[in-house]
């Protein structure tokens, strides 16, 4: 099949990518000139394994191509993905579709006839409808097709997920782009038994439904964490007790800072204003978001905590930057909070992450000092903290970091090192969800250079009040 896609962003770019791997033509198009010019050259503006090999091979077999203008791209199209980005719009927290609109505008003049339009990007309900109105204005005489196709993709298994997917959603009103969309994907590989067929607005819905309720068990788990360190329990424990049983399953249940990137904020913000403007309220979202905010707001006091309640001054490294592994997405990342609240108290920042150095210099806070390894952050560090579970963290040679610390303390926010590791290397481990009691009872086990600064942390535990004024007051 001839195809288009509108949008060379994230979901574009992956899509585009595996149909032209798939053996079909493949033609994104893009209004950012200098994105195409790149893309052109052969570099590929995002960070996702294994995208840049499948991109350079679409090319080299001519079969995926990058152009600027509407025309090139979707005159003979059978199908056109519209994958543009649908961000939060400021004014309400609505889903803001400007940029489907104008992808709407730019492909109508050019659309063949039984062509099919395809929502990629994540719309609102109804959506779907509005663009068959918008080209049926502009082309009234043309018989078109509009159809719903919601991505599923995790940052850092993107090409893993298109191409071995749980589920293709196809929302569509008639059989043809039913069928289209089924042929397209089963040329790719993807089971019959994998493909859902359902109306457009119910594949529409489907993504919101989908990303509300996996950051339900996202923000559950971090509230669980959290009253886990309140009444000396142990978080691993506990998810992997409710995790067995298989209702619940362990997925998503791992605590951490808070959820970011590109989906989970966006999409949880606008289900809840879908069901504010339909009077149906969301009121599990609504308190979904309160409480991943309030969670990201919280890592700084818990910095704090590991440093006696005080900041001011002190050196501390942030090692991993973007919203998870492997991306260099920095939307909504808990870095970015964090390192405004550390900067706010006093503290001197030194960064690293392995490929958002450059993304990040504008959303962090001015001051940061970027390094260009681990090592470097952690020279004359007070604590190292855990931001991103990139693997070389967990691959680092932490009794060589011991000789370049002032204070040995480690804050992992992801639970992601070996604690076992960390203590033998001479360091105090504080994770997310721990027992303190536990903590505290091994103190007598530990080196004794370490002993000082546990009994500093027992103090700092015992004196939380004290520690939230204080916050607060930085704040």
């Amino acid at each position: 099949m001839r195809i288009a896609v509108l949008g060379t962003g994230y979901v574009g770019l992956v899509s585009a990518a595996c149909f032209a791997q798939g053996g079909h033509r493949v033609t994104c198009v893009d209004i950012d000139q200098a994105k195409i010019a790149m893309l052109c050259r052969g570099q590929v503006p995002i960070y996702e394994p294994q995208l840049d090999d499948l991109i350079a091979d679409g090319r080299r077999r001519k079969r995926l191509y990058f152009v600027s203008d509407y025309a090139a791209a979707v005159t003979g199209a059978d199908i056109v993905f519209i994958a543009v980005g649908t961000p939060t719009r400021p004014s309400d927290g609505h889903a803001d579709l400007s940029q489907v609109h104008t992808a709407v505008e730019g492909l109508a003049p050019f659309l063949k006839a039984d062509a099919i339009v395809v929502t990629k990007s994540t719309v609102p309900v109804g959506t779907g409808d509005t663009i068959e109105y918008l080209i049926g204005n502009i082309r009234p005489e043309l018989d078109f097709g509009v159809a719903s196709n919601p991505e599923f993709l995790r940052a850092g298994r993107a090409v893993h997920d298109f191409l071995q997917p749980d589920r293709v959603v196809i929302g569509a009103e008639s059989d043809l782009a039913a069928a289209r969309l089924t042929k397209l994907y089963r040329s790719i590989g993807i089971e019959q038994e994998r493909i859902l067929l359902t109306d457009r607005r119910s594949s529409e819905l489907i993504k919101y439904a989908a990303n509300g309720f996996l950051a339900t068990k996202i923000a559950y788990i971090n509230e669980v964490a959290e009253l886990c360190e309140k009444v000396d329990a142990r978080i691993g424990d506990v998810t992997r007790g409710i995790g067995l049983d298989e209702r619940i399953g362990t997925r998503y249940l791992q605590p951490g800072p808070g959820f970011g990137g590109s989906c989970f904020p966006k999409d949880a913000r606008a289900l809840a204003k879908m069901g504010e403007d339909h009077e149906a309220p969301m009121r599990i979202i609504e308190t979904v978001l309160a409480s991943n905010e309030a969670r990201k707001r919280s890592m700084a006091r818990k910095v704090a905590s590991s440093c006696n309640g005080v900041l001011r001054g002190k050196t501390i490294a942030i090692l991993g930057l973007t919203f998870k592994a492997d991306t260099d997405d920095m939307r909504d990342a808990v870095s970015i909070p964090l390192a405004q609240a550390l900067t706010d108290a006093g503290s001197i920042l030194k960064a690293y992450d392995p490929v958002a150095n450059g993304r990040a210099g504008d959303l962090l806070p001015p001051g940061v000092q970027y390094c260009s390894s681990a090592h470097e952050a952690a020279e004359g560090a007070d604590a190292i903290v855990i931001a991103t579970e990139w693997q070389e963290f967990a691959e680092m040679d932490f009794k060589k970091l011991r000789a370049v610390v002032r204070a040995p303390i480690v804050i992992d926010l992801r639970n992601f090192l070996s604690e076992e590791t960390i203590k033998q290397s001479d360091f105090i481990y504080c994770g997310i969800g721990g027992s303190r009691r536990h903590a505290f009872k091994t103190a007598s086990r530990q080196p004794d250079s370490t002993r000082p600064l546990l009994e500093t942390a027992r103090k700092a535990t015992d004196s939380d009040d004290l520690l939230l004024r204080r916050l607060a007051a930085a704040e």
